[in-house]
């Protein structure tokens, strides 16, 4: 039977004794409503694909309006004539797979495999708590350069965070390519927001009462991690990680090891006089066998000094005191004005401020290019126009008379 659909046909529908019945539309060719025995209305549309005879569900009555139904049925016509298969392209989205397993192929096949525990730890939480609430549920190829940005301009209040985010997505859709999962990267060409570098040195006020916070801090192993830290310019897990045999005391020498540095190459940084003090002082104490500072169990390095760090800068005022609100209470914590990785710069920082080259700095740093040791040369100028200025004051004081 074919009439006009509407919203009166509709009403006026007779469900059958069993399976289901079609009412065909006149003026669109195979768009219709079935009812079936149950009561159950939907539309539907017919066509031909490769010659076959293919139905394809639009939607469900009264969810969709005959307006809309009608709409959605010219829109797939056009898609028809133009050599497509909308039904078969509906079965292919529903095995395509989501952004969630995107990600999950990506972070084990790519980000465990090929990065350091601390980058795979910030992967897992921009995936877990900002990626994946977002986008995890849309197909791999139907995300849209709009969707990344919209993500991207939502932490324009953080804009350090959101352009890792932004870095973060694209690594997973240039790996999405190479699994041929789409054609295009939809998180390439958007602008990053501007970043302030933070480049954040403790002053030699700020060192003494740092020292002195470590000296009264009960948990001296975790301290003497801090200190070696902050006399050998190392990454937190390049010491944490490390193991006695990493350290020639004799030639006074830090042996790293590749797959602890940021490299991936072999460092031997020269130990100064006060961390060879320190490491000697530390192996007649716990014998100097296995990792300078084991966990809980023994058997495997600790993991963080993220406790410590706080309670030593909470001591040695160098955090803020942030209020937060708890279930029952108000709850008082303390936030680090700077950070631990700041250990690094400010062992940069004062050798570049008392005339070390930033050539020197950066083997002590272990930098493969000169160019990352160069957001220390601004501090590198002031000694030099310190030691300039002497001459100056020289130069001043030769053209005054004598009295």
């Amino acid at each position: 039977m074919s009439v006009k659909i509407s919203e009166k046909i509709i009403k006026n529908l007779v469900a059958p004794e069993s399976g289901n019945r079609i009412t065909y539309d006149t003026q669109i060719p195979g768009f219709g409503v079935r009812v079936t025995s149950a009561g159950a209305v939907s539309f539907v549309l017919n066509y031909y694909s490769r010659g076959r005879e293919r139905r394809i569900t639009i939607g469900k009555y009264p969810e969709w309006t005959v307006v809309a139904a009608r709409n959605r049925a010219l829109d797939l016509r056009r898609e028809i004539n133009e050599g497509n298969d909308p039904l078969e392209r509906r079965q292919e989205e529903r095995i395509a797979p989501t952004v969630s397993e995107l990600a999950a192929q990506f972070f084990e096949r790519h980000v465990v495999a090929h990065k350091r525990p601390s980058s795979i730890r910030n992967d897992r939480e921009m995936l877990q708590g900002i990626i994946l609430p977002k986008l995890g549920q849309l197909h791999v190829q139907s995300v849209s350069k709009r969707d990344v940005e919209d993500l991207h301009q939502a932490m324009k209040g953080t804009p350090y965070r959101g352009n890792r985010v932004l870095a973060l997505l694209s690594t997973m859709f240039s790996y999405a390519i190479e699994k041929e999962w789409r054609p295009d990267n939809p998180a390439r060409g958007i602008t990053k927001f501007a970043e302030n570098r933070r480049e954040k040195w403790l002053t030699a006020e700020e060192l003494r009462r740092f020292t002195q916070a470590l000296d009264a801090y009960p948990d001296q192993n975790a301290a003497d991690a801090l200190r070696l830290l902050m006399l050998t310019g190392s990454r937190e897990m390049e010491v944490l990680k490390s193991e006695w045999l990493q350290y020639d005391l004799e030639r006074g020498a830090f042996i790293k090891p590749s797959h602890s540095t940021k490299e991936k190459k072999e460092e031997r940084i020269p130990l100064n006089t006060a961390a060879l003090e320190l490491l000697t002082r530390m192996k007649e104490q716990s014998g100097g066998e296995g990792f300078l500072f084991p966990g809980l169990n023994g058997d495997k390095p600790r993991t963080t000094l993220r406790r410590t760090w706080v309670q030593v800068c909470k001591a040695a005022a160098l955090a803020d005191v942030v209020t937060l609100q708890g279930k029952r209470r108000a709850i008082t914590r303390y936030r680090p004005t700077i950070r631990i990785h700041d250990l690094r710069h400010s062992f940069a920082s004062h050798l570049v401020s008392n005339g070390v080259s930033l050539h020197i700095v950066g083997k002590l740093l272990g930098h493969s290019q000169a160019q990352t040791t160069m957001r220390y040369a601004h501090i590198q100028d002031e000694a030099l126009r310190t030691a300039s200025n002497k001459f100056g004051s020289i130069y001043q004081n030769a053209g005054k008379k004598k009295e």
